[in-house]
């Protein structure tokens, strides 16, 4: 297992107060309302979750990034654990014209909201259990969505994507926190966290379940 990042540049380039999010807003009003990921999650007010998620092209570096870092080559199949609206799925379609994608994600919203390229090939379900063989994906990511399940599901839902993919080509991103000031930062700026975790406690974590695959987080700095 490594870390290698391929996000903390598009986390970082947006601004956040993380203070003013718990003066102006009720903030256990707003986590109770985004942990539904319905439509206020992802596009109603920014207080709710993502303020509006549409289409823009910011996931095309990171599926390229990952293309080449792992050897991602057409008729590879890939799997995104917690795939929203499917645009990172549809990215790596435009990266490596010829791979098949699959995704799964807990919002019946994000599914019915996806971009059409590749809405057919997202399910409805949850991360601790997987609708796939053993073995089945050549590579498997999952993006800033383990860390939004309670403790004692982690090792299951880690397990599911160590079962399901091929060898070592995985790669689990989660939200984390290096220091005491980012530490905070997270806790006033999520909505949707159960899991609040270090990376070495993440690593350690990982080892314990077995996990093969590399990882990285982002952090509220």
């Amino acid at each position: 297992m490594a870390y290698i990042d391929f996000i903390m540049k598009l986390h970082q380039s947006s601004k956040r107060d993380y203070v003013q999010r718990v003066v102006d807003y009720d903030k256990a009003e707003c986590a109770t309302v985004a942990i539904q990921y319905g439509a206020d999650y992802w596009d109603g007010d920014r207080k709710y979750g993502f303020g509006g998620y549409k289409y823009d092209g910011r996931w095309l570096p990171i599926a390229q990034a990952m293309a080449d870092h792992y050897g991602i080559k057409p008729g590879d199949r890939i799997l995104d654990v917690g795939c929203g609206k499917g645009f990172l799925l549809y990215e790596f379609t435009q990266a490596v014209p010829g791979v098949a994608v699959a995704g799964l994600d807990i919002s019946e919203y994000a599914i019915e909201n996806a971009k059409e390229e590749v809405k057919p090939f997202i399910r409805h379900g949850n991360a601790i259990s997987l609708p796939f063989e053993d073995n089945s994906f050549d590579f498997v990511i999952s993006i800033t969505t383990l860390h939004n399940l309670y403790n004692y599901e982690l090792k299951q839902a880690v397990q599911e994507i160590q079962r399901v993919g091929k060898g070592g080509n995985k790669h689990i991103i989660i939200e984390s926190y290096r220091n005491e000031i980012e530490k905070v930062n997270l806790l006033y700026w999520q909505l949707t966290c159960r899991s609040f975790y270090s990376p070495p406690e993440w690593e350690f974590l990982f080892d314990e379940y077995g996990y093969v695959g590399d990882y990285s987080y982002i952090a509220f700095e």
